[in-house]
């Protein structure tokens, strides 16, 4: 759930995901889809004594090297990165971040085997 900073969020995802399609549902909620994934989102304006947590993020898979590197660049513009773009035994291109929303994404490429 956003404090107060849904419509933040959406703009800088919707520069991460150019095809980002969102539909206003409400005065608080919105529905996008982000790289073909539906997603609802709800912006509490009142302060709450809990956040995001990375314990679950959004995996985004890319065809292209670039792409990754693209998209965890913007998304990572004043987030925090938890494991920083590189190659690991499970992929070739793979990030792992917090935007400044607080919401996790894990950004890779697939193992060769798998493309």
């Amino acid at each position: 759930m956003f404090q107060g900073a849904m419509a933040d969020a959406v703009a800088l995802w919707s520069r991460a995901f150019p095809d980002l399609k969102a539909e206003q549902r409400g005065k608080d909620t919105l529905h996008v889809t982000v790289a073909g994934q539906p997603l609802m989102l709800f912006d509490s304006p009142p302060v709450h004594d809990f956040t995001f947590t990375p314990a679950i993020s959004l995996l985004i898979t890319c065809d292209h090297a670039a792409e990754v590197d693209r998209i965890a660049g913007i998304l990572a513009e004043g987030g925090h990165v938890f494991m920083p773009l590189d190659a690991y035994p499970f992929s070739p291109g793979y990030t792992w971040i917090a935007d400044r929303f607080g919401v996790s994404w894990q950004i890779m490429l697939p193992p060769e085997e798998t493309r």
